[in-house]
């Protein structure tokens, strides 16, 4: 994975009044950690930002007085109601080392007729090369029947990457949907039911 520059700027402004003059500015705040360095507040160009980070794992090159840091972003903090990107937090990462990540869980294929899938992991937890980040990873459930199960250690990983998720959980079940009770089920239900005032009147 190739990594996204963004360009940084030193933040020395804080406070809820700086942050919403940052995001006037087009600027989102945010804070650059990890491998015992103390945190460097910042900010980063808004739209970049937003863009690259549609994209699941990206590694970002955060360039900042003149040199280029490699960084992914471990925590992002929206507002609810615009679904505007509010702060970052970088985790500092160097090529080589690993750290886990979470990756998406895609559905592919159809399972046999009258079934349905449900996803019961909508991701699975790795750890993975940091400069080698995976997005997703797909899950065929092509031709399975009713009562089929895909446990995590059955999914095939992305080279390089080791599950962290429990190798017993479910990913995927597949079943039969619940459909409505036929009309000689209901007229069986409501005899009961009469049945039973019926009885409790005597």
């Amino acid at each position: 994975m190739a990594e996204i520059k963004l360009a940084a700027e030193p933040r020395t402004e804080f406070g809820k009044g700086a942050a919403r003059r940052i995001r006037r500015d087009n600027k989102i705040p945010a804070v650059l950690y990890g491998h015992g360095t103390d945190p460097v507040h910042v900010t980063l160009p808004g739209h970049e930002s937003m863009l690259a980070l549609r994209q699941a794992n990206v590694l970002f090159s955060i360039q900042l007085d003149g040199k280029g840091q490699l960084a992914v972003a471990k925590d992002i903090q929206r507002d609810p109601v615009r679904n505007v990107i509010e702060h970052i937090d970088l985790q500092v990462v160097r090529a080589g080392e690993k750290i886990t990540v979470d990756i998406a869980v895609n559905i592919v294929g159809e399972s046999a007729p009258g079934t349905i899938h449900l996803v019961e992991e909508q991701t699975l937890s790795v750890e993975a090369e940091a400069t080698h980040l995976p997005e997703s990873v797909e899950v065929s459930i092509e031709g399975l029947e009713s009562g089929a199960q895909i446990h995590a250690s059955e999914v095939a990983l992305p080279t390089g990457s080791t599950l962290l998720t429990d190798p017993n959980a479910v990913v995927v079940l597949v079943t039969e949907p619940r459909g409505e009770a036929s009309p000689d089920e209901e007229e069986s239900a409501q005899s009961a039911a009469s049945a039973t005032e019926s009885s409790s009147e005597a």
